[in-house]
This record gives C-alpha cells, structure tokens and sequence, in this order.
C-alpha cells in the first residue's frame, strides 16, 4: 500500500514545471519575486488544469526560506514539502467548499484570518476549492474582510464554474485578481506523459500516448490517473491495445465499416453492426462520442487534407481520407450535425435504452442520401438555371423523383402558367433564336363577368403581385353594378388596405368588360362575419389570435363564457 498515484507524485513543485499556464505561472512569479502579491486570488479553469497547483506552489514561494530571487521556491526544505504534499500547516490552510459552504463556516474562517502568522516574514495563506459552492450569505460573511485583509492574509478561490460566482457574488470578483487557466493540448499532456515515463522507468508507443491525451479532454490530472490505470493493467509496456481494453474504446477499424456501410446505403446492416458492437462488451455511450470524434475528422479531411490533422497517423489519415471521398461536404455537415444534436439534448444520458437511439441515429445517417438540394428543386420547378457543380466536388448527388414530379404539376396548381423552353440549338456554333414575345389575347368587352375575370388573370393586367392564386380561386359575382369577390382574410385586407393594387385591377376589369366597374371585396370564410371595416389594415400576430380564439370560442361555448369572466388571450 505504499504505492502514490501518479497524479499526487508528479505534481509541480515550482512556476516553471506547470504545464501551459505560463501566462498564470509567470506573473505569480514576477509578483511574488517584485513583492506585489495580490491579497486575494480567483482562479478559474477546467478540472485537472493546475488550478491548486499553482495555489500551493504560490504558498511554498511566499513561505519558502530559501526562496531565489527570480521568486521560485526551493521545493525541497520542510515548509515546501509540507505545503506541497497537503498536510497540516499552521500558515496554509485547504478548505474544501463543498462541505463547508455556509456561513457559519465563512465567519470561523475570517475570525481565523485575523491571527497572524505563526512566524516573522511569513504569510497565511487561505486556499478554498470549489469556491462556487459556497452560499450567497457565506459570500456576504466574506465581502469585507476581502476588502480590507488584514497584513500578510492572502486569500485564493478556485473554481470550475466562475458563472455561478457571478450570479450568486458579483462583487466579488472586483476584490480578486482572477486568472483563467486553458485546457491542456493534446501535445502538451503527450509531453508530460513522456516525461513521467521515463521517470518511472516505463516506455509506451505514440499511438497509446496520443489515445489517453485525448481521452484527458485537456486534463493533466486525468491524464495521469488513466495512465496509471493502464499501467497497472498492462505492465511496463504500454501499447495502443491495452489502452483500449482498459478505456472502453472502440476501435478505427469499427468506424471504418460504419463510414463503408453509410456510402453503400445498407439500412438494414445497421441493426446487426449495433448488434456486434453489444455482442463485444463495447459501451454505446462511448462509441457515440467516437462517432462525433470520427465524423469531424472526416469532415476536416475533405475539406482540408491530411495537412490539418497532423497528430492523426499516416494509415489512419489514408483510410479516412479514402472514405470522406464518397461523401459531399454538405452531407458530412448534417451528419455531423445529426450526431452532435444527441448529444446536445441530454437524450443519451438520461435513456434507459440507449441502443435504440444509437440505432435511429444510424438510420437517419444512411437515408440521407435521401435529401435533395435547393438547386435541384428550382431546376425542377423551371427557375433560374443554376451553375453547375464544379468537377472537383465530391461523390455525385443522389437521384431523386422530387424535381420532376413537381414539374409535371398541373397548370391549375401553377400560379400562373409558363411557356414551353425553346428547343436546343442543333448545334453549339448556331445561335438559339430568340423567344417570340407573347401576344396576349384582346378582351372580351361582351359583358360576361366570367370570361373578362379569366382574361385578366390570364394577361396579368392589374394583377398584384402575389395575389394571382388567391384571385384564380375566386368566384366574382355581380351585385347590381359592383363586381363581388371573395378572398381570404390576408389578401382581402392587403386590397383593402391598398388603393393602387385594388384601383389597378379595377381598370383591368373595366377594359375587359367595357364598361365601369367597381370591385367589393369581401373576406372568405372565418373573417366574413367582419364589417368591411375591420377588414382594413395589416394582417398583425394580434388580428391572427383573435381569429383564432373565436374559432376556439365556437368549438367550445364553455371556453367563452371563461374568456369573457376571466379576461383570458390567446398567446399561442
């Protein structure tokens, strides 16, 4: 049992051994070796980034006695050995916030304070961890003393969750100095893993080296732990293998078949490669974050290369390379895009059947091919010609019918009908004749309301913009010498509320007819109860909660009379 954890036993001892915090490490540095210590300290960060670390190195260079001048503590004498290992001292004092949170805690701390140190030239350092834990009224208990510190009192809070300090304590954060401490890279943790290797008498390849930096997540402290872990598993030998079996790690070539089953569209391979993944004691949760790993390095190599992911291996960059080449960056998108909304939702975590949504989330990626782009869909609805792809791109886009059933749509649909596309020229030196302009037929000018109402929408005289499917959808009738037309609540309130439009398609009709005319228009359905004076105006969020609610109203008489007694609106 005398064996130390390796995240214990190769913890920093000075500024310079802390691992990509130099822009913390050195200005405690510069400030304890200039004499301008701060008396309170706010440091914030990931887990496992250094955080009371670089609290104890600081309390071992304030308090060191064979401190050198460039402000490093010694690391070796009583005082530093003590403070550096956690053990009781009478002038560094570790709090767990957690535990000790309210504010009978916070006053026996700053009753505590106000003792001086227990020798000359020494300080008494405080060090709170988890200081996000800590109530409102234990902040409050702190404020003043914060403030107004009594001599040689140094104060240090460090937090994961600097947010809740925020909402819960403003102020204090303007009476510390706060530093903000950045996840550990992937090269940095392989480097330092390295080191401790070496020192430890062990040797492991850069393939299982690179495989627990990343699974660290930027953590040093993680880092160290799962190495020791695999230490104690697989020896003195540490091998890609053993770092899999002891993590849960799916391995590339699993992924690799995935990626080939999803470019050959086997749907129903799906259920069976889940199946296989169970079968081999492999954690679902843990595949789906390699999924999301795999999907982004295919994405960044088909849009950038094997250049972009330089810690990737060689065999590893040319067999994902190979694959991302059957996708379109766009498709890769919104696989990535599917994968990473499981995630976001807390779905995952919080199911009982975990395999079913892993299974869903693999048939949806399979039947994407299914989706049809916006330019394909304008091709096939007749709209402006789209450049094509450029030949680089990557597999080609999926067939689809979509397009040309919408383009055999009946002309009836149609909100106004199109002419036939000149034919191909017969060949590319001869020039396509221009089109013929289109002659529209002369009007009627017999009287018949029918036949005028048809040639004003057939020539587009007068016709507002936007209105010609809701005007061919009318019936107009004569009433005495007005023409009657109803429309839909939104188009009969834009005619009403716009003289122009109305005036010009009253024109219309006149030179149809041959005689004056003069357009009512009245609102169709739930709206036609409404004088012609409430159809005025703009269709507002307002006027749609209205009719809404009195459909509702007429659906449900009880609900009116609750309305009418309780005042209630309709907000959605």
């Amino acid at each position: 049992m005398s064996h130390q954890a390796l995240a214990r036993k190769h913890r920093p001892r000075s500024f310079a051994e802390v691992s990509t915090q130099e822009h913390v490490s050195e200005t405690l540095r510069r400030a304890v070796s200039g004499d301008r210590v701060g008396h309170a300290y706010l440091f914030c960060g990931p887990r496992g980034v250094g955080k009371t670390t670089l609290a104890r190195v600081l309390a071992m260079a304030l308090n060191c006695p064979h401190r050198g001048e460039d402000g490093e503590p010694c690391g070796v004498c009583e005082s530093c050995e003590r403070i550096w290992s956690g053990q009781t001292a009478l002038d560094v004092v570790e709090i767990d916030a957690a535990s000790n949170r309210g504010v009978d805690a916070a006053r026996d701390l700053r009753e505590r304070a106000y003792y001086a140190p227990s020798e000359e030239g020494r300080f008494k350092i405080y060090i709170v961890d988890e200081a996000h834990m800590l109530t409102r009224e234990a902040w409050n208990a702190l404020l003043k003393i914060l403030e107004e510190p009594p001599a040689r009192v140094i104060f240090i809070f460090a937090t994961t969750e600097p947010q809740k300090i925020q909402q819960s304590a403003a102020p204090i954060l303007s009476r510390c100095q706060r530093f903000d401490f950045r996840r550990i890279a992937v090269s940095g943790i392989v480097a330092q893993l390295e080191a401790v290797l070496e020192r430890e008498g062990h040797s492991a390849s850069d393939e299982a080296l690179r495989l627990l930096a990343r699974k660290a997540d930027g953590g040093m402290r993680d880092a160290l732990s799962i190495l020791d872990q695999v230490l104690a598993m697989g020896g003195g030998e540490l091998d890609s293998e053993s770092v899999r079996r002891v993590l849960g790690l799916v391995e590339e070539e699993r992924y690799l078949d995935l990626l080939d089953l999803l470019r050959d569209g086997r749907h129903g391979d799906v259920f069976s490669f889940v199946e296989a993944l169970l079968d081999e004691g492999y954690d679902l949760v843990e595949f789906y974050h390699g999924l999301v790993d795999v999907l982004r390095i295919v994405l960044r190599l088909r849009l950038s290369g094997p250049e972009a992911l330089p810690d990737l291996p060689g065999h590893l960059a040319d067999a994902f390379g190979r694959r991302a080449e059957a996708f379109a960056p766009g498709d890769l998108v919104r696989m990535l895009a599917l994968a990473s909304e499981l995630e976001s939702t807390g779905s995952l975590r919080r199911s009982g059947q975990p395999r079913l949504l892993v299974e869903m989330l693999l048939l949806r990626l399979s039947y994407l091919d299914r989706t049809v782009d916006l330019e394909e869909l304008l091709r096939g609805l007749g709209g402006a010609p789209v450049a094509p792809d450029p030949p680089d791109r990557g597999a080609p886009r999926p067939r689809t019918d979509a397009p040309a059933a919408l383009s055999a749509a009946s002309p009836a649909s149609a909100p106004a009908p199109r002419r036939a596309p000149a034919p191909a020229p017969e060949s590319p030196e001869t020039p396509a004749p221009p089109p013929e302009p289109r002659r529209a037929p002369p009007p009627p000018r017999g009287g018949d309301l029918g036949a005028a109402w048809d040639w004003v929408l057939e020539s587009g005289t007068g016709v507002p913009s936007g209105m010609a499917g809701f005007l061919r959808n009318a019936d107009p009738v004569l009433r005495g010498s007005d023409v009657v037309v109803h429309l839909p609540g939104p188009a009969a309130e834009r005619l009403a509320a716009d003289a122009g439009e109305k005036r010009g398609l009253e024109r219309a009709l006149e030179h149809a007819l041959g005689r004056p005319a003069v357009l009512v228009v009245e609102v169709a359905g739930p709206g036609a109860d409404r004088s012609p004076g409430e159809t005025a105006g703009r269709v507002t969020q307002d006027t749609v909660r209205e009719t809404r609610l009195k459909e509702l109203v007429n659906q449900e008489p009880a609900l009116g009379r609750a309305v009418e007694e309780l005042d209630l609106e309709l907000l959605d």
